[in-house]
């Protein structure tokens, strides 16, 4: 990070608080002395494994009780393969929204929507959105497309011999999805793509992983064909990687705009003029302006994708319903866009190229986050699409509300009454 004179003078005392360089140094060094031991890791869920960790750990009963509390045998039986080292949960409260009103391919009707967050204002955000859609009859809705990606690598002598390996396993794709469907019952190889950098190649494995999330679903996958491409490629590779980066796992990137690692969503909603300037307490003219100037705003600070907050509605909803939260990263890339149509009424559109949710496997079998799963009626086989709709509703109505409280000049004030109001 490139520092101004005065303030990386300014940082080095605050770093340093009075100590020498020479000190400073000292204590960054490695400390190979009365080293503890090592916790051994374990998968193992049982009461007898959680004691024996909270004993090892030397902590205070407060604290077990904090965390483990009245846990059950069952309840601690239920999170077996879902977290190694087991100590207890982490409380988090869930609020509710809605109902938001989906018309969509998959998704019709109207759904509570459950958000687990710690952040004041934002269920309330969520809630008056989506309202706001569904006072207008609700969004539409369309699941676009569907992959689950995987990219491993492989590493050559050459490039000649790079270029070999690619013209043999295109060749060979109906292979890989008979391996694949080995290792699988539900997921589908829907196509490989290729990559090559010198002598590296990428192939990009595609999946469809039915009502999935499917991480590991794919990996396992990808693994048994790379296995097999070891022992079959007519040039062997020097090195083989079973992810190698390529497939935008767990991080925005811009390649969610040219393939789709998910379910990619879009959501609409036309409000009339007046449900506009009632609800959100400013002009679709307002609205306009303010959207403009955010996406100028986004491209000027480089950010990937043009929107609002479209991480906290995510993260809120992945949290209640067991999906894996770090594909947050992933995901929240997507397009807001509004327009003032030949009505003067506001049309509002989000695209997310990569919503990463499953209503089946994961996390989503946890009796919290299932019971979630349950009070939306989207839990279980063939529900994931219906989930992808209701998510991009969701996001929908919390792009209009923050958009709508940024016009109006209300967004400071929301969040003072609401994260510093009175208890």
């Amino acid at each position: 990070m490139a520092v101004k004179h005065e303030l990386a003078v300014q940082q080095i005392e605050q770093v340093l608080q009075g100590r020498s360089i020479a000190e400073a140094a000292q204590q960054l060094q490695p400390d190979l002395s009365d080293l503890p031991r090592r916790l051994p890791a374990t998968a193992k869920t049982t009461p007898e494994r959680v004691r024996t960790i909270w004993e090892r750990t030397g902590a205070s009963d407060q604290i077990q009780e904090t965390l483990l509390g009245s846990t059950s045998n069952d309840e601690l039986a239920a999170y077996g393969g879902h977290i190694e080292n087991l100590i207890g949960s982490v409380k988090i409260p869930v609020g509710i929204a809605g109902p938001l009103r989906i018309n969509g391919l998959f998704a019709k009707g109207d759904f509570f929507i459950p958000m687990a967050t710690t952040e004041a204002a934002l269920v309330a955000s969520y809630h008056r959105g989506i309202s706001l859609v569904t006072e207008a009859g609700g969004c539409s809705a369309m699941v676009l497309f569907e992959s689950v990606t995987r990219a491993p690598s492989f590493i050559f002598e050459n490039l000649a011999s790079a270029g070999q390996f690619v013209m043999w396993a295109l060749s060979q794709i109906e292979t890989f999805r008979e391996i694949v469907a080995t290792t699988t019952r539900h997921g589908k190889l829907t196509d490989v793509g290729t990559t090559i950098e010198g002598n590296h190649v990428y192939l990009t494995f595609e999946f469809k992983t039915a009502d999935a999330s499917g991480q590991n679903m794919v990996t396992i996958a990808t693994q048994a064909v790379c296995d097999h491409i070891v022992d079959h490629s007519p040039v062997a590779p020097a090195k083989v990687y079973v992810e190698a980066n390529l497939s935008g796992d767990k991080k925005a990137s811009a390649r969610a705009f040219t393939t789709a690692r998910g379910k990619k969503v879009s959501a609409e909603v036309t409000l009339p003029a007046d449900l506009v300037q009632k609800r959100l307490h400013c002009s679709v003219d307002d609205m306009c302006d303010y959207w403009r100037t955010s996406a100028i705003g986004g491209v000027l600070s480089g950010t990937i994708g043009i929107q609002g907050q479209f991480a906290n509605g995510l993260a809120a909803l992945y949290l209640a319903t067991g999906q894996d939260v770090a594909c947050v990263a992933e995901s929240a890339v997507g397009v807001t866009r509004f327009e003032k149509n030949s009505n003067g009424d506001l049309y509002a559109a989000v695209t997310l190229p990569g919503i990463m949710v499953g209503t089946v496997g994961g996390g989503t079998g946890l009796p919290t986050q299932n019971a979630c799963l349950q009070l939306m009626n989207l839990v279980g086989a063939d529900k994931s699409r219906a989930l992808a709709e209701v998510t991009a509703g969701l996001i929908l109505g919390g792009e209009l509300s923050i958009i709508g409280a940024l016009a109006a000049g209300h967004f400071s004030r929301a969040h003072k009454n609401l994260a510093r109001g009175k208890k």
